[in-house]
């Protein structure tokens, strides 16, 4: 796949992360068991801020756009990490915030590959 592609889908999925985070750490602070959502959702407005400097900085073009591209991998796995142990109990949010995690994540791998 060309690099023009690669660089558009990892801006599309960074994209499509920080709204999956946004309603994902949303969704967390309605839950009845609050503190047991802390870091999920510390991580959700983490993820989402990372995302959203990456696709702007990959939009512009930036000569650090491949070293934020790595942290932006690592931490949409860490979100993914988190959301997916609330999954696990049922919360849809969370799972939905997952997929869209590990998508970015995997995007970002391809674009530094």
């Amino acid at each position: 796949m060309e690099q023009d592609q690669l660089i558009k889908n990892c801006i599309e999925a960074c994209q499509q992360c920080v709204v999956a985070c946004l309603k994902c750490a949303q969704a967390c602070l309605q839950e009845e068991k609050l503190e047991m959502m802390r870091k999920c959702i510390q991580t959700d407005l983490e993820c989402a801020e990372i995302c959203e400097s990456t696709y702007k900085l990959l939009i512009m073009d930036s000569g650090s756009k491949l070293e934020l591209v790595r942290i932006c991998l690592d931490i949409c796995e860490s979100c993914a990490e988190e959301c997916e142990k609330h999954a696990a109990h049922g919360m849809e949010h969370c799972r939905e915030c997952a997929d869209a995690c590990r998508s970015c994540a995997e995007a970002c791998r391809k674009l530094v590959a």
